[in-house]
Parts: C-alpha cells; structure tokens; sequence
C-alpha cells in the first residue's frame, strides 16, 4: 500500500507518493506566483494554489496506485473562500506578511493574556492579526464572513475543502493552534479570544485530529479519485512527525523559506518567554502532544535573495560552491531581517543588515555570510530553548531543500557543538503527511513502527573550538543594529 502525501509550502506544492517502507516511489513538484503588492506585504492567490495542487498530483500519480491521501501546508496563512463556489474574494494573507505591525502594536495590553491561552505571542506572523486586519480594511469579504457565505481558515482547510468539493471545513490541531484563536490546553477554539479579535466562531472550521479519515476526496473535483483523507498537520509539525521524534525531548530542524526548530515536550505545555509554544499533533483519542518551536522567518529565502534580487547567483544550489571558495565571511555579517526577525528577538521593525563590507569583499563572501546567518539564527534558537526552557538538545536531526548543503550542515554542528543528523529522505514535511495519513488508515500500526523507516545520510560532527571563537558575538552586536529599524 502507498499513500500520496500533498505538501503546500510558501512557493509551491510538492507531492510524494510513499510506499510501506518510507520511501518515495515519485514526486511532482509545482511553483505558484507569490504577490507583494505593497512592502511588508506578502499574499498568494487561492486558485493558484489549487492549480498547483492538482499539477504536482497529477506529476507524482502517474502510474501509481495509492489508498490515502496525507495534507500538510505553510500555518498562519489567512484564506478566505466561498462556501458554495469554492472561490476567492480576495487573496490570502501569508504567514511572512507585516502589514499588521502596528494593529499588533495597539492590542500590546492583551499580550499577556494572548500568551497564556495560546503559547505564542502577539506578532504579525499569526492568522488571527490577519482576519482583524480584513475585518477592517475589507468590509465585502468580512460581510461574508458574518453572514456565514465566506469560509475562513488556513490553507489546510482551503485544500481540504477543495479535495472534497466543499463537502468538509476542518483543520487539524497543529494548525487550529498557530492562528491565536485556539486554546492550547483546553484543545478548542477560544470564545475569549475570538471575540477579542471579533472573530465569529461559526466562520471557523471543526478542529480535528491529525490522524484519522475525516473526509474523502471528491472525484469530480480532484483526479476522479475517491480517497480518505486521513492525515493533516501545519509543515513543522509534520517534520517533527517525519523526523521520528515521538519521543519527548527529541528535536528537528527545518530549513525551508524561513527555518524552524522544533522539540516535542510531550503531554504538557512548556511555556517560554521567547520561543512559541504550539501542538505538535492530536491522536484520534484527543490527546495531545506538544512542542516548544523557535520559528526564524528567513533562511532559505535569503539565498533566493541573493539569487532573484542581487542575482549574485544563478540556482539557490550554488550557494555552497560559491562560498567554499573563501575560508571565512571576511568580517562580512549579514542579518537576513528581510520580513523583520522571529525567535528569538520578535521585531517585526528589524530590517536586512550587511555590515564588515570592505574593498576586498566578494560575492563569495555575502554567499558565506549567508550561510553564516542561517546556522547563528538556528543558535540563537538553540541557546534559547537550553536556557530558557530547560531543554536538552543532544543531537539535531535536519531536512528541508537547504539541509542538502554540506557546508551549511556542518556550520550548524559547528555552531551548535552537537552532531546534526542528515536522514536519507530531505521532504520529511512531506514524509509526515504521508506517515500520519498511513497510520489513520492502518498502513501503519503505530509510530514505533514509523521510526523504523526513518535512515541517517550523513552525521556532522562539530569541530571543537569554532562554537566559541567570536563570530557569533560579532553576529550579535550585527542583529543590535537591525532592530527597530522601520
């Protein structure tokens, strides 16, 4: 038996077919337009998303037989659709998007009581500032939403909806918790903080499990298949869960457009000042697992900076060729603040920094330090959830495009001084959604036998000394200078 996994990143769909055994038997892979119509904005276009859906399944179909259907997506997005015609009224609001900055900043009096409800803080980033934004600035589509014709929901319950010709309005635990409506352990919608936002609940979707059918594929609307689908999670989580890390403590690192690292804290919620607290998934029974996250808005898509905005480079692969061609940054530091900074500093004002530039600096250089950035933010990360939150990490287990990196990994084990573990399978967001919807759909017994698929590439070791030799104090006093620049 295999299982199509659908993953909806931030720039495309990529979807896997999985066979019994972990491995992927095919794939399809399909970019959509990103749109950025003022600055600080960042919006995507509903039906492209679709259309990308139905091409990366229609690339990884061919010829393959599969008995579920597993979905994880980009969390925070705010979609907006209509319940009968599935279409748009406007675009949605993507997770990266800082145009409510400021409604953030006026609502600063009910932080406090947001983060002990929810786990995280009150920033941008999350769905709920974007559906306060809407209900302000576009009274047509908030008209909707009140008379109950416009769906809201993130772009798991827009593709689920689509999936299923309309039919279902749900989204799973790990997503319902990212959008500063859900509370975190009651495990529900909050009618507290959805009236703070001016929410109205009933425009919200059924919060269900993340493993488990709960619904079925519509053939008319999706490939003229009939499918459960049985696996839902928001993209970190379902790492975490291809990854192998049921157990408490164990962590992963995913590096993607921004780079995000997650720990499993088990059955009770650990809370931190610094880093978010969110669920990690929810088991058919209700019980839910938690994690502790430190989310980094921007990685990957500092090297697509370097290669569509200074187009320096060609491919985002090229980052490493480039930057082995120097030892060092040559003082060169580079705070990748390009949507302002998350975890651990949260300041939506923080703005891109280039600092140490001389006349002898080279795009190999801004390649390095680029690199540099990203393995110093995932310390930052790091060194937060040991010290903070008590956390151990022994080992940190990798994936995502940019873990393909040889370089970057081992700049990771280098600043971190622990191994950073390489699994064969780099899709594992992808993997989760095809492991959770297996286990719903008895594929899978139970995730002791998930982690038995789960295969080391490669295992960096740290070079002793290099944690401890200044860069990343230099790093430091670069992010001082980026803060609070807008």
């Amino acid at each position: 038996m295999s299982v199509l996994a659908i993953d909806c990143g931030t720039t495309g769909v990529t979807a896997l077919v999985v066979s019994e055994d972990g491995q992927v038997l095919s794939r399809g892979y399909q970019e959509f337009p990103q749109h950025f119509p003022e600055p600080g904005w960042v919006e995507h276009e509903p039906e492209e998303i679709w259309v990308a859906v139905i091409s990366a399944c229609r690339q990884a179909l061919d010829d393959q037989q599969v008995t579920a259907v597993g979905l994880t997506v980009q969390r925070e997005t705010a979609v907006f659709w209509d319940r009968t015609t599935l279409q748009s009224p406007r675009r949605a609001i993507v997770w990266q998007d800082r145009r409510t900055t400021h409604l953030c900043d006026h609502m600063r009096e009910h932080e406090p009581r947001i983060a002990e409800l929810t786990g995280l803080r009150l920033d941008p980033y999350f769905t709920a500032t974007k559906l306060a934004w809407v209900r302000r600035h576009d009274r047509r589509t908030w008209a909707g939403v009140e008379a109950g014709s416009t769906a809201v929901g993130t772009v798991d319950s827009y593709v689920i909806a689509r999936l299923t010709g309309g039919r279902r309005h749900v989204t799973d635990a790990s997503n319902a918790s990212r959008t500063l409506l859900y509370d975190l352990r009651q495990g529900r919608w909050s009618e507290e903080l959805c009236e703070l936002f001016a929410v109205p609940q009933k425009a919200l979707p059924e919060v269900v499990p993340s493993w488990g059918e709960i619904g079925r594929t519509d053939p008319v609307s999706f490939l003229g298949l009939d499918l459960p689908i049985a696996g839902v999670a928001g993209d970190q989580q379902a790492a975490l869960f291809g990854q192998g890390c049921y157990d408490e403590g164990r962590s992963k690192c995913t590096y993607g457009t921004g780079s995000f690292v997650l720990i499993n804290t088990g059955s009770e919620p650990v809370l931190s000042e610094r880093l978010l607290t969110t669920v990690a998934w929810m088991a058919p029974d209700g019980t839910l697992t938690y994690a502790l996250e430190g989310a980094v808005f921007v990685t990957g898509s500092a090297v697509q900076w370097l290669r569509d905005g200074l187009q320096v480079i060609q491919s985002a692969p090229e980052v490493e060729a480039l930057a082995r061609q120097v030892p060092d940054s040559g003082g060169v530091v580079f705070v990748p603040a390009l949507t302002g900074l998350g975890a651990p500093y949260w300041d939506p004002n923080a703005r891109g920094t280039v600092l140490g530039i001389t006349r002898g600096t080279t795009r190999s250089h801004l390649a390095r330090a680029t690199l540099d950035a990203i393995a110093f933010e995932v310390r930052d990360v790091v060194d937060a959830m040991t010290s903070e939150a008590g956390c151990h990490v022994p080992s940190l287990q990798v994936d995502g495009g940019a873990s393909a990196n040889d370089l970057l990994c081992q700049l990771q084990a280098d600043q971190l001084g622990v191994p950073v573990q390489r699994p064969e399978v780099l899709e594992t967001t992808a993997l989760g959604a095809a492991f959770l919807a297996g286990l719903g759909t008895g594929v899978w017994a139970s995730p002791s036998e998930l982690a038995q698929t789960w295969r080391l590439d490669r295992r960096f070791e740290p070079t002793p000394g290099v944690r401890d030799d200044g860069t990343h104090a230099r790093w430091t006093r670069a992010v001082e200078r980026s803060l609070d620049w807008a």
